[in-house]
């Protein structure tokens, strides 16, 4: 019985959205990216639709330089109950591993996998997992099978973020920044995205409050799939030439819609507080 439990809350966990759950946090597919063109075109004709920066914001400033870039970037210890480890290419998803339906999604879905808009100078990209709370447990054959699902829960209660910084020179922060909020107001109703050749229905796309640097904006994104829906959360912040999203998931807050998932405020402040 106990081992039926554990089977079956793992599979409840994860079979609501393996593949994003799997490309949030490693693989990389050969689908083109946007509605059948390339990265860079899909990226150039995206920018060229989205609405220019505010007045105070268009003068971006300088890009950081790589070297500046890295330093501004999250490194451990500075996210108080989290690790941080850069990000690998086990960690991401190329542009050209990435498509949708609506062409006018392609800013959104690039940031939701830290893909950088067209003109970026340089990228960092980090990967910070909340630590498991340590504490007294007992063993399994202990456990009634409640006990054992809700242990499986919490060993599943761990948000992971992938944290994606881009540099751009002048107005092109902005911009870029600009074309991801206009793409989540857009597809606010939702998306059909592929993602290693597999295809996941986005059915909404909620905006949230956040604050942060020069502007920032945070979006409950809903997935469905066989009638479960599981929930992520996708911030966007500039401070000047840069923009910085995060993409998280939460195997059992995410569940049943995400009701009790919060935004990763916490990595975000951090972050924030680090590009100055």
């Amino acid at each position: 019985m106990r081992a039926t439990a554990v089977r079956r809350t793992a599979l409840a966990a994860c079979a609501v959205s393996l593949t994003l759950l799997v490309t949030a946090c490693g693989g990389s597919s050969d689908t083109g990216a946007g509605a059948g063109k390339n990265d860079k075109a899909g990226a150039a004709d995206a920018s060229s639709q989205a609405p220019k920066g505010d007045a105070g914001a268009e003068a971006g400033g300088k890009a950081l330089s790589a070297a500046e870039l890295e330093t501004a970037s999250l490194k451990q210890g500075d996210v108080e109950g989290h690790k941080v480890t850069k990000a690998g290419p086990d960690d991401e998803v190329p542009a050209d591993g990435l498509k949708t339906d609506k062409e006018a999604c392609v800013p959104v879905v690039h940031a939701m996998f830290g893909v950088a808009a067209d003109g970026s100078k340089a990228t960092a990209k980090r990967k910070v997992v909340t630590e498991p709370v340590k504490g007294a447990k007992k063993p399994v054959e202990d456990m009634s099978e409640e006990g054992v699902e809700d242990a499986m829960k919490a060993a599943f209660d761990l948000t992971s973020t992938l944290v994606a910084l881009n540099t751009y020179d002048g107005a092109a922060g902005p911009d870029a920044y600009a074309a991801v909020k206009k793409a989540a107001a857009e597809c606010a109703g939702g998306f059909t995205v592929t993602i290693a050749g597999d295809r996941q229905k986005i059915v909404s796309v909620t905006e949230e409050k956040i604050t942060g640097g020069d502007e920032a904006a945070a979006w409950t994104v809903v997935q469905e799939q066989d009638g479960a829906k599981f929930a992520y959360k996708l911030v966007a912040l500039r401070k000047a030439s840069t923009v910085a999203t995060f993409f998280s998931f939460n195997l059992t807050a995410g569940a049943d819609g995400g009701a009790k998932f919060t935004l990763p405020t916490e990595v975000v402040a951090a972050q924030a507080k680090k590009l100055g």
